[in-house]
């Protein structure tokens, strides 16, 4: 049980976010959500008539989502320090640390492909949208492991007791029909 409740606490309130309340699963928004953007980007690079503002954006969000990955890999890699070793929680976390590092690194050699010369001209050539299509796929599973991290093992999720304040009832709203 004692490394139950350790893994919920932070190790640094004030870079790791304060307990119940981790920052980590708010950085991770900005790299999905640039990420799939350019995923996004890529497959209507093929379907529009003037493509190459498409194929740049792709680019940049690409660039936007790997400095959104490496703020939510430092704060994440402090929770990690919170998760006792040799345990199922801290297997898994080791995982999904090891695959969101693998994405990024897909993700910098991605931009890296693209902006070599003098950057994307036209549609996005087919071995870039390969490579963000799985890197993509494999940031799902890495997700997936981060959510089996908080919702089943209870990683920096408050415990309970503290739950329980949420769903016991409270003062009514003013404008609150009476019950």
């Amino acid at each position: 049980m004692a490394d139950s409740a350790q893994a919920k606490r932070p190790v640094s309130v004030a870079l790791a976010g304060p307990y119940g309340h981790p920052f980590h699963p708010m950085l991770v928004t900005v790299p999905i959500g640039a990420w799939a953007g350019s995923l996004v980007f890529d497959i209507a690079s093929h379907v529009v008539g003037h493509p190459e503002f498409l194929s740049r954006g792709a680019m940049w969000l690409i660039a936007i989502g790997v400095l959104g990955a490496l703020a939510a890999a430092l704060v994440g890699f402090l929770d990690l320090f919170a998760i006792a070793p040799r345990t199922r929680a801290f297997r898994t976390a080791v995982v999904h640390m090891s695959l969101n590092l693998l994405v990024t690194a897909a993700y910098v050699g991605n931009f890296l492909w693209r902006h070599a010369g003098s950057g994307p001209k036209g549609s996005v050539d087919a071995g870039p949208l390969a490579l963000n299509a799985v890197a993509f796929a494999a940031l799902g599973v890495s997700g997936w492991l981060g959510g089996k991290l908080a919702y089943r093992y209870g990683v920096r999720v408050a415990d309970e007791a503290t739950q329980v304040e949420g769903f016991t009832p409270g003062p009514k709203f003013p404008d609150e029909p009476a019950r």
